[in-house]
């Protein structure tokens, strides 16, 4: 099976979703395999956002486990010439454009998933039919991950394209910046990003560190809990405790204010400069006129360190490129990781 990051698998999606869209022909069905929380189901939504379109009015986020096989194939009725017709389930798009998402499909009952196979392969029910400009995707866990799968059998696994999607820090940062996720959360990953998923199916731990459990923990911080059996809640006490002693490192820090303001403070131990750059970024992102300071700063930096800099300081908004400095370092380190810090926005 293809593997794909978060990343890739949205980038390949758009541009399938993009072609039905724009009525060249039917896209591919295709199901996304992966562990639970990872955000298999969120960049579905954010792909039909992106591309102009209301959530609203052209996603159906279509749980099949909820549904019975009457219940898609649709209730029979007589017609004025007593011939039996099935009626159109209501939920099913009729017309315009947008992404079908089945979402846990492979959670649904055997019989339930049976009554997909036309519908997923034909692109109908009967004599009901898909418009053309929508799209099929699918997305459900791995057998492995202990969410009470049901086989998918071969006819109806045979219809789709597959590819199994994995986490990715930088992925998950292009995100978690344009959603403002709390800084805090963000640094910490930024020095631990094996942390981003630690789920273990072995374990019966309920609550263990994904994207979207650290997503939970910057909202328990907005809220103002911050003791660390409220954070373990969301991720589990190990990485809870973790977390917690970062943020004591974190707060015995000089202000990053003083920084911005032209000290050129340089810690010699990583975990250290990891802080101050998430907290420089925070501080610099709600102020203006620090673009340039900014890029002196980074500068100074090991060069792992100043790339992080400044790929995380366009990733929050801070307009980086604007400055002399910024192309002079760019043209300096042409063919370089550092080189594609100009595509980040």
């Amino acid at each position: 099976m293809a593997t794909k990051t978060i990343g890739e698998a949205k980038d390949t999606l758009r541009k399938l979703v993009s072609y039905s869209l724009d009525g060249d022909g039917n896209a591919p069905p295709v199901f996304l395999w992966g562990g639970p929380g990872i955000g298999k189901s969120a960049i579905i939504q954010q792909i039909v956002s992106e591309l102009g379109m209301d959530v609203e009015e052209n996603f159906i986020d279509l749980r099949l486990t909820q549904l019975d096989p009457v219940d898609l194939r649709g209730l029979p009725k007589l017609d004025s010439d007593e011939f039996v017709r099935w009626s159109i389930p209501h939920f099913l798009p009729r017309d315009g454009k947008g992404v079908l998402f089945l979402d846990e499909l492979n959670l649904a009952p055997g019989a339930v998933q049976n009554a997909a196979y036309q519908l997923i392969l034909d692109r109908q029910l009967g004599e009901y039919k898909m418009p053309s400009r929508w799209v099929i995707i699918s997305a459900g866990n791995r057998p492995e991950d202990r969410a009470g799968v049901n086989p998918m059998k071969s006819p109806l696994s045979n219809r789709f394209i597959h590819w199994e999607v994995e986490t990715n820090i930088e992925d998950w940062k292009d995100w978690a910046y344009k959603n403002d996720v709390d800084e805090r959360v963000i640094g910490f990953l930024n020095f631990k990003p094996e942390m981003l998923y630690q789920f273990q199916p072995e374990q019966s731990e309920h609550a263990f560190p994904t994207p979207r459990t650290w997503e939970r923990v910057s909202q328990l911080l907005e809220i103002g809990f911050t003791d660390t059996n409220d954070i373990a809640s969301a991720i589990g006490l190990e990485a809870a405790r973790e977390f917690q002693s970062y943020i004591s490192m974190k707060e015995e820090l000089p202000n990053p204010q003083q920084i911005l303001d032209g000290e050129n403070i340089i810690p010699e131990r990583p975990d250290i400069l990891h802080v101050i750059i998430t907290s420089l970024i925070e501080t610099a992102k709600h102020q203006t006129g620090h673009e340039q300071r900014l890029m002196e700063y980074a500068e100074q930096l090991p060069t792992e360190f100043t790339v992080l800099l400044i790929k995380d300081a366009l990733r929050a908004g801070i307009q980086l490129q604007k400055t002399q400095k910024f192309t002079k370092f760019v043209q300096k380190h042409k063919g370089t990781i550092i080189e594609n810090t100009q595509n980040i926005t």
